[in-house]
Parts: C-alpha cells; sequence; structure tokens
C-alpha cells in the first residue's frame, strides 16, 4: 500500500511540474495560459487523488478558467463527484462537465428497484397475513431484485406450497426461494 501512495504522489508531482513546463510563456502568449496550465495540473492531480474515480478515463481542459470535463464514469455520481472536485480549486470560473456514463444504472433505477422490492414484499408478507390457511405472523418476507425469500416455520408441507404459490402469483415477483421449515 505505501509503494501505491508514493506512486500516487510521484504522479502528482510530476503532472504539477508538467503543467508548470508547458505554461512557460512564450513571446506573445497571454500569461493566462500559465494559469490555465497550473489549474489544468491542479484538477488532473484532484482527480488522480481521489480514491473513488478513475482519472485515466477523464480528461481535462482549461480555457481561461473554465474547465472542461470529458471522458467517461461509471456513475451519476462519479459524475458529479468529478465536477464537484474540480469546482473547489481556487481560480476555476466555471465547469463544463461533459464526461459520459458508462453505466446505464442510474440512482433513479436503483431506487426505483429498491421501492420494489419493498412494495412486492410488503403485498407478499400482507397476503400471507390474510391467509387463514397459513400461519403469516411465523413467516418471514425479504425481497431483492424481484426474488423474494420466505423463511420461518409452517405446519405441513401443504403449507409451504401455498405460502410459496402465494408469493409467485404476486405482481412484479419474478423468483420465490422458500426457506421455510415444517415444524409439526
Amino acid at each position: 500500500m505505501p509503494l501505491i501512495k508514493n506512486t500516487l504522489n510521484c504522479i502528482a508531482i510530476a503532472m504539477l511540474a508538467s503543467a508548470v513546463v508547458i505554461a512557460e510563456e512564450k513571446p506573445g502568449q497571454k500569461s493566462s495560459a500559465m494559469s490555465d496550465a497550473w489549474l489544468d495540473g491542479k484538477a488532473e492531480t484532484v482527480l488522480l487523488l481521489n480514491k473513488n474515480l478513475n482519472s485515466f478515463t477523464i480528461d481535462t481542459k482549461v480555457n481561461n478558467g473554465i474547465v472542461t470535463l470529458t471522458g467517461e464514469v461509471n456513475s451519476d455520481i462519479d459524475k458529479r463527484l468529478a465536477g464537484e472536485l474540480v469546482a473547489g480549486i481556487d481560480g476555476v470560473k466555471k465547469i463544463n462537465n461533459e464526461l459520459m456514463v458508462t453505466d446505464k444504472k442510474s440512482i433513479s433505477d436503483t431506487i426505483s428497484s429498491e421501492y420494489t422490492d419493498a412494495k412486492i414484499a410488503t403485498v407478499v408478507k400482507t397476503r400471507l397475513l390474510l391467509d387463514q390457511q397459513i400461519p403469516g405472523t411465523k413467516i418471514d418476507v425479504s425481497a431483492q431484485g424481484g426474488t423474494i425469500t420466505l423463511k420461518g416455520s409452517v405446519k405441513s408441507s401443504a403449507q409451504k406450497d401455498l405460502a410459496q404459490a402465494i408469493a409467485e402469483n404476486t405482481e412484479d415477483v419474478k423468483k420465490v426461494v422458500n426457506n421455510l421449515t415444517i415444524v409439526k
């Protein structure tokens, strides 16, 4: 682990040094080029040192203090994180965040999936509680990704099968894992 930290620190120092070399003023060149190169080096370093981002897939360009981020990230959160990190650098006037999200699963998809799981678990549990043929209070119901898991105890294999059938016939249920035990 220390080797990785040392390597990252060396890379960061090299990037900052290269920003200064690139920014050397040439006759007729504006002093903003030096400032832009300095900001670019700082932005690259901030992204490199963040353990949640793959900085090698993110490119930065700076023009008059306006930083443009291009490349690819894995999620909407990573896109926002990169923008926020760079926006926090002194001298950055504006961020153009043009990063492309390669993972198609967004935050709203995750929330929607969790909501659906909670809904179907509740519906299955309610149906089991309302059925007079099954001891619904002794059955735990959980859901993940549309898969319902039944745990607990029933008095017969017929009750076990009925509980599974009720779960399988509930809307949005993709699969049922029946871990019910028979206790006489």
